[in-house]
C-alpha cells in the first residue's frame, strides 16, 4: 500500500516514501500534487527476473536454475507479489488432502477385510502350558518351506493338525494365538506352515499353478512325515488346500476351511465327490468371501457348519476362544 500525503492545496510538498530495502526504489514512486488518499497498489507484472518463470536470467541468491527454493526471496524482490507463493501453498494443500484420502481409503478397506469386529478376546486360559517347546525348521529340497511344530505332551492322538494361513498372516499367527500350544497340551502334533512368499518361506515357481500348489503341499506333508492330517485352511490358503483336497482327499482325515479362496474354481460335482469330514467355520460379519465360499462348500456331503458370532473374516482372531473350542470338538470327534 502507498501512502501519499500533501497539505491543503494543490502542488504542496509531498512526504517522502520510506525506502524499500529490497528493491532499492527509494522515493521514486512518490507522486506530487495529490490530496491525502489511501489506495491499494496493483500487483506487479512478472518480470524476466521472476524465479517462477522458465528461461529466466542467471540464478540469484535463494534460487536454483531459475526455480524458487526454500530460501525464496521476499515477494517484493520476486516482482510478482505473493502470487507465486500462493500457488505453492495451494499445491501442498491438495497433496495433503490426497494423501489423507488415500490413507482413509486403505483403512476402510482393511476394516472391510477383517469385518469390523470388536477387540480380540483374551485367550490365555486356553493357551495351556507356557513351557511348550515350539520347533522350527525348513523342509528339504529346492523350494524349502518354513514350519513351526509342536509335539504332544502326553499320549499322542492319531491325527496331525496342519495349519495354513491367510494373506496378512504366517505360521507365527498360530503361535501368538496360542493354537499350537493348546493342541500340544491336548495331545495333538501340530505343524504350522509359511506358504511360499510369506513369513520365512521364499517365493516358489510351483505356486504359480494350481497343480504346482497341490504338489507342493503334498511334498511338504511327506517331508514332515505327517499322517492322518487335518488341514486348517483360512482365506488365501484355499488356493493350496482346495487343489490338494480335490486330488488327494483320501490322504486327509479332516478338513477345516475358514472362508477359503478359490472355491469358485470347482464344480458342485467335484465337491460332492469329497468324502472327507469337514468343519466349515466362518465369521458372522464376513459378508463377502465367507458367503461366496459357503455356496460351494455346502455341497460337501460330510460337513458341519459353525458361524462365530460378532466375528469378521479372520474369525479365529476375533473369537479365539470359540474357535479353539469348535476345533477341539471336531478333532476329538474324529478319534
Amino acid at each position: 500500500m502507498d501512502w501519499h500525503r500533501s497539505p491543503k492545496g494543490v502542488g504542496a510538498g509531498v512526504k517522502k516514501k520510506k525506502k524499500n530495502l529490497f528493491s532499492g526504489a527509494g522515493n521514486r514512486s512518490a507522486e506530487r500534487g495529490k490530496a491525502l488518499e489511501f489506495r491499494p497498489t496493483k500487483p506487479a507484472r512478472c518480470s524476466a527476473r521472476c524465479p517462477l518463470r522458465p528461461n529466466t536470467l542467471s540464478p540469484r541468491p535463494g534460487t536454483l536454475s531459475g526455480t524458487a527454493t526454500s530460501g525464496a526471496l521476499p515477494s517484493e524482490d520476486l516482482g510478482c507479489g505473493s502470487q507465486g507463493l500462493t500457488v505453492v501453498q495451494t499445491s501442498m494443500s491438495r497433496s495433503q488432502v490426497a494423501l489423507l484420502g488415500l490413507g482413509l481409503g486403505l483403512l476402510f478397506m482393511l476394516l472391510l477385510y477383517v469385518g469390523l469386529p470388536g477387540p480380540p478376546e483374551q485367550t490365555s486360559w486356553l493357551w495351556g502350558d507356557s513351557n511348550v517347546t515350539i520347533l522350527a525348521g525348513l523342509t528339504p529340497g529346492s523350494s524349502p518351506i518354513f514350519y513351526r511344530e509342536v509335539l504332544p505332551f502326553h499320549r499322542a492322538h492319531r491325527v496331525d493338525v496342519v495349519l495354513l494361513h491367510g494373506k496378512a498372516f504366517s505360521s507365527r499367527t498360530w503361535e501368538q494365538l496360542g493354537t499350537l500350544q493348546l493342541l500340544a497340551q491336548r495331545g495333538y502334533r501340530a505343524v504350522a506352515l509359511d506358504l511360499p512368499g510369506f513369513g520365512n518361506s521364499a517365493p516358489s515357481k510351483e505356486a504359480s499353478t494350481e497343480a504346482g500348489r497341490a504338489e507342493l503341499l503334498e511334498r511338504v506333508l511327506q517331508d514332515l512325515h505327517v499322517q492322518n492330517a487335518v488341514l486348517v485352511s483360512p482365506s488365501l490358503s484355499g488356493r493350496y488346500a482346495l487343489p490338494f483336497l480335490m486330488r488327494g482327499h483320501h490322504q486327509l482325515r479332516g478338513f477345516v476351511p475358514i472362508a477359503p479362496a478359490s472355491t469358485q474354481n470347482y464344480t458342485q460335482e467335484q465337491f460332492q465327490a469329497v468324502k472327507t469330514p469337514t468343519l466349515i467355520l466362518y465369521g458372522e460379519l464376513d459378508r463377502t468371501l465367507a458367503r461366496e465360499s459357503l455356496r460351494q462348500l455346502r455341497h460337501l456331503p460330510n460337513h458341519s457348519t459353525v458361524k462365530l458370532r460378532n466375528a469378521g473374516h479372520a474369525c479365529y482372531l476375533h473369537k479365539p476362544q470359540d474357535f479353539h473350542l469348535e476345533l477341539l470338538a471336531f478333532l476329538d470327534h474324529l478319534l
